[in-house]
């Protein structure tokens, strides 16, 4: 039977010189899940995710991915991840297709190449070169390299930073489709609505720590936290917090003989409580 996680982490720890990057850092993310792994700059994120992908070495801890230690992994345990980093330079004189099929290559059952320029949005693009593709498509382009061969687990840092509004959400598609064909992602992000629409969980991690691990609906007690309840009265917008908005909206249906005027109920969105989490209140 396959463990049931397909990444468990327990006590890393790396340093810099005299600068502590991952201090103690635990962590599992489920077969089939997609984990977002949320964080301000210099928090740990990437150092944790370079640890996990086989690229650094830690000081202490104990790591297992799909089942192997990152640190040992050998070519068939690279075979089944995905890597989609913030950055790449490299292929710019290659065509899409050729940086496609190129990548492909190493993967002992990838996907058709055709396929993965589709899935990507690069098909009028296939035959132009890297170095001539705008930044957004050269992000697509990134992403394709990172999903031709048909991983088990994939990794995507920042993967739609460049993207426009309309190219995000069509990304944000895509990857649903793979994560409900049974893929497991780690997501690092700095967009808060593309971690609440994606991620099944969320990781909050500052100063090399995991401060706290929920839904994104429950995270920092979202889901309890008292909620605001805003109003147009006689007198100008009215606001009231309250731990039952329920029984407000109801009373205020009640005194305006039915609709309430510009009626808003809000709890603590997502970066609200990320925000207090990392020790900015909103």
């Amino acid at each position: 039977m396959p463990e049931q996680n397909a990444i468990e982490v327990s006590g890393l720890r790396k340093s810099y010189r005299d600068t502590v990057a991952v201090d103690g850092v635990d962590l599992a993310v489920q077969r089939g899940e997609v984990f977002a792994l949320l964080g301000p700059n210099g928090a740990g994120k990437t150092t944790t995710v370079e640890i996990l992908e086989g690229y650094r070495r830690r000081d202490a801890g104990t790591v297992r991915v799909l089942g192997t230690d990152p640190a040992d992994g050998g070519r068939d345990w690279r075979s089944r991840i995905g890597i989609v980093l913030q950055k790449v330079d490299d292929l710019t004189q290659l065509t899409v297709a050729e940086a496609v099929r190129s990548c492909a290559a190493y993967y002992p059952r990838p996907r058709p190449v055709d396929e993965v320029i589709e899935m990507v949005g690069l098909t009028e693009k296939r035959d132009t070169r890297g170095s001539q593709l705008s930044g957004g498509q050269r992000r697509r382009l990134d992403v394709a390299l990172g999903i031709v061969g048909n991983p088990e687990l994939l990794f995507l840092d920042e993967p739609t930073t460049g993207f426009d509004p309309e190219a995000r959400r069509q990304f944000w598609a895509l990857i649903e489709t793979f994560a409900d064909g049974g893929t497991t992602i780690l997501l690092t992000t700095h967009y808060l609505d593309e971690a609440e629409r994606l991620a099944h969980r969320v990781g909050v991690i500052v100063a090399g720590r995991v401060v706290e691990v929920g839904s994104p609906q429950t995270l920092g007690g979202r889901a309890t936290a008292a909620a605001t309840v805003r109003w147009a009265g006689p007198d100008g917008m009215q606001t009231v917090h309250t731990d039952t908005p329920t029984k407000v909206v109801t009373d205020l249906a009640d005194q305006f003989g039915g609709e309430v005027p510009e009626l808003v109920v809000e709890r603590p969105s997502l970066e609200d409580v990320y925000l207090r989490m990392i020790g900015h209140p909103a």
